[in-house]
């Protein structure tokens, strides 16, 4: 792949590359590390990162820019018209120039009578409940009467009277999240159908001025039988449920491999499940039944094995289920179930204090795990049978004297290879590589503290985020922490953003994520960047509490200079050490 992504708070941002060879910091020629010379984004501003001789003047578009750090690199951000914007930027006799393209958010404009392009809703097959409201939408003129044909059916489409859309997720991270209003006129309208069958493809009309257009839409409707049933069973060891049919919807609780489920619902490659969940196709297998998926649960046991305390439901189906954590709580609900509980044992627990349960209908059983102390240290999910086993952690046995004696520290130094660069400095340099020095750095220093520590890759491996992500779950460490150095996407303000940041995503995690990023921003003073809750593949293992640190922005021309300074660097490595420490000692 040889266009990867850097994956920023929820959001895939390009990664920091262009066309140029890597530059060694100690170069001081004329260098552009980003955009490429050729880019596109939807960005109303755009930042260029590079360097120049500190002792002569660079300019972009004949203009010097005027902050630049002592070793000559630079972050301007200039802004961007819609359409095309060229740039030059110099020094002396070199110069590089990049043609920037700037694409509307707004739907394109309309020429004459027609629908904008690409917004006819739903925009591939579907299928729904009898009785379950299908809905289209459309882009058209002002002033125009929209129409939707289904196997005979007409169905109008009225003018929304505003239409406002979102910023992308990354949006955060620049906190520009404010919704903007659309200027085109969206159409929509809603109706339902009660006999099951395929209605087929619709079609959409526009009538404007006397005249009268068709469009076919992409997708056929189709309405599932109320009496016969298909039922799909995960088939991966870890299904990726989500709250709507694309991978742009918010993941849920992941469905391990033999979970099964009535689907109540198709759009394009994802299947509805009957407690709501959506997942892809690929991840399934089907089967039709005379009945959806349901079962009873009555006894419930528990046992210890090394490290850990595995509590099993006994079940009659493999059913979804979802997880809630809270701070000293750890809430299993099993969906399509009908508890018939009366006695349950559960006391004499490592971890746990207690166990409460309960009934809600009309088909869901709630199970709370309260601890013994605030931290939690991990936990999975697994089938055996139908058998559904939630497995809690035990915490370290911790020695004052030693404080990381006996615990096992992961460290995952991010992206990897020439296939994976990461972030790049105003020079070119990568952020795989000063990710690889530091984590060796810290490594060595917990190591001195008595921490047994894994490194996910030691050289210029070139990994995906599941293999790292299987390298934690094969470990089960005391806890996973990821080693990165940040960037920002393109309406960023690359010259006054830097810090350290910290992104966790299982309540489990966030003590260590707030203490870590508190600890590095007032030992080393260092700015903060700050605390997120973020969806990444590197945060969402269970079976540890996983952080990811960006330890810094790479984009940033004075922050660049502190990040490759090895005094810095050993002084870092040695604060991040001890406050993996301290933390450890004070839970």
């Amino acid at each position: 792949m040889a266009n990867r992504w850097k994956t920023l708070a929820g959001a895939l941002v390009p990664a920091l590359t262009c066309q140029f060879a890597i530059v060694h910091p100690a170069m001081a020629e004329l260098f552009v590390a980003y955009p490429p010379s050729t880019h596109t984004t939807v960005s109303d501003r755009i930042f260029f990162i590079g360097t120049g001789a500190p002792d002569g003047d660079v300019l972009i578009n004949g203009t010097p820019i005027t902050d630049r750090s002592p070793a000559g690199h630079f972050a301007p951000t200039v802004p961007l018209a819609i359409g095309q914007n060229q740039f030059t930027i110099t020094q002396g006799g070199e110069s590089i120039t990049f043609n920037i393209t700037r694409d509307s958010l707004e739907p394109p404009q309309l020429n004459g009578i027609a629908f904008a392009e690409n917004t006819l809703e739903p925009n591939r097959s579907i299928a729904r409940q009898p009785g379950e409201l299908v809905c289209f939408e459309a882009v058209a003129p002002p002033q125009a009467q929209v129409a939707v044909n289904l196997a005979g059916q007409n169905i109008p489409l009225r003018a929304q009277p505003s239409s406002f859309e979102l910023p992308p997720n990354y949006a955060v991270l620049t906190e520009q999240t404010e919704p903007y209003a659309l200027n085109a006129a969206q159409y929509g309208g809603c109706a339902t159908f009660n006999q099951p069958r395929n209605f087929g493809i619709p079609e959409f009309q526009l009538t404007l001025n006397g005249q009268t257009i068709t469009q076919a839409g992409s997708g056929s409707i189709e309405i599932l039988s109320p009496t016969s049933f298909q039922v799909a069973e995960v088939t991966v060891e870890s299904g990726i449920a989500r709250t709507g049919p694309s991978t742009d919807y918010s993941r849920l609780t992941p469905l391990p491999k033999g979970t099964s489920a009535t689907v109540t619902g198709r759009e394009g490659y994802w299947v509805r499940l009957d407690y709501g969940a959506w997942i892809r196709a690929s991840e399934v297998s089907f089967s039709p039944s005379p009945v959806p998926v349901t079962t009873t649960i009555r006894g419930i046991r528990s046992r210890q094995i090394t490290e850990w305390t595995e509590v099993i439901f006994p079940l009659q189906v493999p059913v979804p289920m979802t997880v809630e954590q809270d701070t000293n709580s750890l809430t299993l609900i099993l969906h399509n179930t009908v508890p018939q509980t009366d006695t349950i044992f559960f006391s004499d627990n490592p971890v746990v204090e207690r166990m409460d349960w309960q009934p809600i209908l009309p088909d869901q059983a709630s199970y709370t795990f309260h601890f013994k102390t605030d931290q939690q240290w991990g936990y999975k999910l697994r089938y055996e049978g139908t058998n559904l086993i939630l497995s809690l952690k035990h915490p370290p046995a911790v020695d004052n004297a030693a404080p990381l004696q006996g615990t096992t520290i992961l460290l995952d130094p991010g992206h990897g290879s020439s296939e994976d660069l990461g972030a790049r400095g105003p020079n070119g340099y990568p952020e795989k590589d000063v990710a690889l020095l530091i984590s060796k750095l810290v490594r060595d220093e917990l190591e001195v503290l008595g921490a047994e520590v894994v490194m996910v890759r030691e050289g210029d491996d070139d990994l995906f985020p599941r293999d790292r992500v299987a390298v934690i779950e094969a470990t089960e460490p005391t806890m996973a922490l990821s080693l990165h150095y940040n960037a920002l996407p393109d309406n960023g303000d690359a010259l006054n953003t830097a810090g350290i940041g910290a992104f966790w995503y299982h309540p489990q995690a966030h003590d260590l994520a707030l203490f870590l990023h508190n600890y590095l921003v007032e030992t080393l003073d260092r700015p903060a960047y700050g605390v997120y809750w973020n969806n990444l593949a590197l945060t969402r293992p269970s079976v540890t509490p996983s952080v990811l640190l960006e330890l810094g922005f790479m984009i940033n021309p004075y922050e660049f200079e502190w990040i490759v300074n090895p005094e810095s660097q050993q002084q870092l490595a040695k604060a991040l050490a001890n406050g993996v420490a301290e933390w450890v000692v004070n839970q």
